[in-house]
């Protein structure tokens, strides 16, 4: 279990809004008694000697320069005053104002620690830093939520996957210790060998999984088609088993890529295409080569008849444990899958920084497509 880590106690300082009203003052001040200063330079070139009127009516005596500037640094010593009491007043109301936005994003941050993923911020107004911020940190919250669901609901269906196969075999076993001298055994062995094999294929498809979830894998110049028709060499006598005929055109399609991890998504895509066919007759077309109008990309296309399919089924298919017909799966051991096979691939694809897309067919079945970058360099050539 992880454990929080300790961290050292942070010294205690002024708050920001304390900090910002400090600075929203000493600024004022500093501009004030700027200005102050300048005004009491340019007195100094007041003439010093006494200023009378050019009116002899009105009185002749008139404040020396040293009058002026005393009452000058008086009113300024003043003004300098109110101004700073006013810089605090009103800093201290505009600060909280300008921070009132990180104010809802700590509670968000408080709320999602506290595992409330489905809170925003949802900060409105003119697009600003703050609002750019709030943006970001409710989208990372998007996808924190359906991370955590999608880890949720893969952490559900694998524990009800590895369970089904041991309460089979329980069951079986029971059975089989109840009455021993009525059994088939023959029938017996055969039918747990076939739920232990289930089990390990959903181990090891689960294993497949984390390791690609751990580390990225060793990427090298390789080719898909290769890849590919190592795939198809494989899944050629279950297509001939069920009587579906698989076309295939495997043009050249040099990628950077791991050839182990490639060759596992282009054997569950033609396996996936086979267990979700017609029972028999049906038809699975394979390319390999270039993208069209892309050469930067190379593409590998499985296409295959089948039931039909809704656009919202088919947005699902790559998640965990889930099949086109649902938790429930082919009572023919050789068409059965374990919900893991287009999950794999996805993740390969994605490890190599490729894309992937399904799409319904109009007639029934699915056509998949998995883009790669091409390699470039040398080889290509």
């Amino acid at each position: 279990m992880n454990r929080p880590v300790a961290t050292a106690p942070r010294p205690r300082r002024l708050t920001a809004r304390m900090r910002l009203t400090l600075s929203y003052t000493l600024f004022t001040l500093a501009a004030g008694t700027l200005s102050l200063a300048v005004i009491y330079v340019g007195m100094k070139y007041v003439p010093n000697y006494p200023l009378t009127s050019s009116n002899p009516r009105y009185r002749s005596d008139a404040p020396s320069r040293q009058q002026i500037l005393t009452t000058l640094l008086v009113a300024g010593g003043y003004a300098l005053a109110l101004m700073t009491a006013v810089g605090l007043v009103g800093g201290w109301f505009i600060a909280g104002r300008v921070l009132r936005p990180l104010k809802d994003l700590t509670g968000a941050a408080r709320r999602a620690a506290d595992g409330a993923l489905g809170h925003r911020v949802a900060l409105t107004g003119p697009r600003d830093e703050f609002t750019e911020l709030a943006d970001a940190f409710d989208e990372m919250l998007d996808r924190l939520q359906h991370s955590f669901e999608a880890r949720q609901r893969f952490a559900a269906n694998a524990s009800h996957e590895l369970r089904t196969p041991l309460a089979i075999t329980r069951t079986m076993l029971q059975v089989a210790a109840a009455d021993p001298d009525g059994q088939d055994w023959g029938r017996l062995v055969t039918r747990l060998q076939d739920t232990n094999q289930r089990g390990i294929e959903i181990t090891e498809a689960l294993l497949a999984l984390a390791e690609l979830d751990e580390s990225p894998p060793e990427l090298t110049p390789t080719d898909l088609a290769t890849a590919t028709r190592e795939a198809l060499a494989t899944v050629r006598a279950e297509a001939t088993a069920h009587g579906i005929a698989i076309t295939a055109t495997l043009d050249p399609a040099p990628t950077t890529g791991n050839p182990v991890l490639l060759r596992q998504a282009a054997l569950n895509l033609l396996q996936n295409a086979l267990r979700h066919n017609h029972p028999t007759g049906g038809t699975v077309t394979l390319t390999t080569g270039p993208r069209p109008s892309d050469p930067s990309h190379v593409r590998l296309t499985v296409t295959n008849t089948g039931p039909s399919l809704t656009p919202e089924t088919v947005a699902t298919l790559t998640e965990p444990f889930l099949r086109a017909r649902g938790r429930t799966a082919a009572t023919d051991p050789t068409r059965r899958g374990h919900g893991l096979g287009l999950t794999i691939v996805s993740a390969v694809t994605t490890a190599h920084h490729g894309t992937l897309h399904l799409i319904p067919n109009p007639d029934g079945g699915l056509h998949v497509t998995l883009d790669l970058p091409a390699l470039t360099g040398p080889r290509q050539a």
